[in-house]
């Protein structure tokens, strides 16, 4: 039986003052005291159990499970121009953290663990045996961090197994029918030149107690779950029945995104991969709009719920004159007068839109459909404006010609660009790193350019959205001269 797990991250780091914090984003050094406070901290990472195995890993300088990040390190100003109240990332000037939180969470700071590798370790790495698996939408940069995980596994730890399962959380029902896959380093040596996942994958959820009766009978001890909040729900969920049943499984997480849109996340692999190559579709949209009276160029990018990748591109491309995002509404009569403006004025016009910006005004021609992961299937929301600019504009004699570009499925399988190259291979060690120490029920995280563990239940409790009281909204309004509301012409 293995030891009880226990919470790293004493409550006592969230009553750390103003004038404790060293220099640099809100790292909190080993050896700074640390008064008690008494609500626990939201932030505290579950552990397999005592440390007793020293590392074989050589390295620069180990991290402490002392040493944590400040989340919001903000300050305000008194009138005489000197530093006063630290608001210790709580979350007040955060438009970002949601407004439900208990009270603790808003009148405390908030401290996140600092990921890296430790001097000591839970597992005997002889005695590992990893799984990995890729669950959710494809997404540049999967092969990556599959890579990465087996080279720091073999190479770091001198791990002799690892697996990969199959086609998602369906891997790890032996009903399926999926045996896994024996992953080494040379089978896995070239695979990060490539879009998609050797592994395959799935949407959907599988039974916990049987996927933990299948990773036991496999021997697994160490399990890295990539993929989206629905993937990181069942491995809180794989992670809790091992815990119930006292089995030593410890269950890390990379988020897969390309929505950008993990809670307390800088940032997701395959974000920058996406931003990057929706410019040449937004660039071949405007020349088509340029070519023609009355040109129209739609352009949709991908973004259910989060519209970073269109607000990055359109700033990125410099041409856009309208992004609709999903977290700003409109309503048609705005968007029509918009558009006949401007092509009063240029004669073209270039449009970006976030998948699941409009559903509520396209949700009216048919059902709320649901896929496997039980997400709400979206409507087009590209065809959608399309076509109602198309009758509208027709039905006011005036010329146009409209294109409609959707790159989302070559774009989501793409090879990772150099700069998600880089963060994957540092994503998968620091994942390898966190369960070596019997670090579990956590995901691997970015914060003021600190790798961070954020507990699964904190990091899918809401989805990150675009800010549009930003200054990065305000340079894209500026950039478009496109008004901030956009339902300023109501419907009659």
């Amino acid at each position: 039986m293995p030891p009880a797990s226990h919470t790293s991250g004493s409550s006592s780091y969230l009553g750390l003052p103003s004038n404790a914090l060293g220099a640099g984003a809100g790292i909190m050094r080993p050896g700074t005291p640390m008064p008690t406070l008494a609500d626990p901290n939201p932030f505290g990472i579950t552990v397999l159990g005592d440390t007793g195995f020293p590392t074989p890993v050589e390295s620069v300088v180990f991290t402490d499970d002392r040493s944590v990040l400040l989340y919001k390190p903000f300050f305000q100003r008194d009138h005489d121009g000197r530093m006063s109240t630290s608001s210790h990332g709580s979350g007040h000037e955060d438009s970002e953290m949601p407004r439900h939180l208990p009270g603790h969470e808003l009148d405390v700071p908030l401290y996140l663990e600092r990921a890296g590798p430790r001097k000591h370790l839970f597992f005997n790495p002889s005695h590992v045996v990893a799984g990995i698996v890729t669950c959710g939408g494809l997404c540049p940069g999967l092969n990556n961090v599959i890579r990465g995980l087996v080279s720091c596994l073999f190479y770091r730890y001198h791990v002799k197994k690892c697996y990969g399962f199959r086609y998602g959380y369906e891997g790890l029902n032996p009903a399926v029918g999926l045996p896994p896959i024996e992953l080494t380093p040379a089978e896995v040596k070239d695979i990060h030149r490539f879009g998609g996942s050797v592994l395959g994958s799935s949407r959907g959820p599988q039974d916990p107690k049987v996927m933990v009766d299948y990773l036991v009978s496999l021997g697994v001890n160490v399990l890295f779950t990539i993929g989206g909040d629905g993937t990181q729900k069942g491995a809180h969920n794989i992670a809790m029945e091992a815990e119930r049943r006292g089995i030593a499984l410890s269950v890390v997480g990379i988020p897969k995104t390309i929505d950008n849109d993990i809670a307390y996340c800088a940032k997701t692999f395959g974000f920058e991969t996406a931003v990057a190559m929706s410019l040449d579709p937004i660039a071949a949209a405007h020349e088509e709009a340029r070519a023609a009276r009355g040109g129209i160029g739609i352009v949709k990018l991908m973004g259910r719920d989060s519209g970073f990748i269109a607000l990055h591109a359109a700033l990125a491309s410099g041409d856009v004159n309208l992004l609709l995002l999903p977290e700003v509404p409109f309503n048609l009569p705005t968007i029509f007068a918009i558009v006949e403006e401007r092509l009063r004025t240029r004669d073209h016009v270039l449009i970006v839109v976030a998948e699941g910006a409009g559903q509520d005004l396209c949700a009216a021609d048919a059902g709320d459909e649901k896929d496997k992961s039980g997400n709400s299937k979206l409507h087009d929301v590209g065809v959608f404006l399309k076509n109602k600019l198309g009758a509208h504009l027709k039905g006011k004699q005036i010329e146009h010609t409209i294109k409609y570009i959707d790159p989302s499925y070559t774009i989501r399988s793409a090879p990772a660009c150099a700069t998600d190259a880089v963060f994957t291979v540092s994503l998968a060690q620091q994942a390898v790193h966190a369960a070596m120490a019997g670090k579990t029920d956590l995901i691997i995280g970015q914060v003021h350019d600190e790798f961070v563990y954020i507990p699964i239940p904190k990091a899918v409790e809401r989805r990150k959205k675009v800010d549009i009281t930003s200054v990065l909204y305000q340079t894209l309004l500026d950039n478009t001269g496109m008004p901030l509301d956009l339902c300023k012409i109501m419907d009659v």
